[in-house]
């Protein structure tokens, strides 16, 4: 517990001098932190038990997987074709190199004690283990592939499922780039 803690410390002071960061706000759980030298003013607003870190450059940094998500989904039912053309010439936060999450990374944001009604369906609910990654329906795309089938997690129920990849049946796409 001691070394997640500082490990935590470790990442948030490198963020801190990376980003030479003036703090503009702090209360009800969250630090907010922001960078006048960037463009776009990076503001970083830290979850209570300190595992994400959000920033208005439409990334979340995940400090337990060292993973930086996309904020939200691609917003639409999307095939697994299109899904990975997605994440290629995605762009969020100035990155080039995003890609398409593995089951495993994928299940790291399952989360069955959170959840959320899913906004594609609100008869469904979505376990998702943050709020700042906004999740638009029940099911995302994995990079696993199998002849002309593809692989998915769904948030529902964090089962891992096989489909078409010509499908686009309440599946979503997340990309996700190492957080290095």
């Amino acid at each position: 517990m001691k070394s997640r803690g500082r490990r935590i410390r470790t990442i948030l002071l490198a963020l801190t001098l990376f980003l030479l960061p003036a703090v503009v706000a702090c209360g009800g759980g969250k630090t907010v932190v922001s960078d006048p030298a960037a463009k776009k003013g990076v503001l970083t607003e830290k979850s209570s038990d300190d595992r994400f870190i959000v920033q208005d450059d439409e990334t979340v940094l995940d400090t337990k997987t060292n993973l930086m998500w996309a904020a939200k989904d691609n917003g639409t039912d999307i095939s697994h074709t299109d899904a990975k053309t997605y994440c290629e010439q995605y762009r969020g936060g100035g990155y080039k190199d995003w890609r398409m999450p593995t089951q495993e990374e994928l299940l790291e944001l399952y989360d069955e004690k959170k959840f959320r009604p899913a906004p594609c369906d609100r008869r469904f609910k979505i376990h998702i283990a943050t709020e700042r990654i906004h999740i638009s329906c029940v099911a995302s795309w994995s990079s696993e592939v199998r002849g002309s089938d593809a692989a998915y997690l769904s948030f529902g129920s964090g089962r891992r499922y096989w489909g078409p990849q010509s499908s686009e049946t309440s599946t979503r796409i997340l990309p996700v780039r190492s957080g290095k």
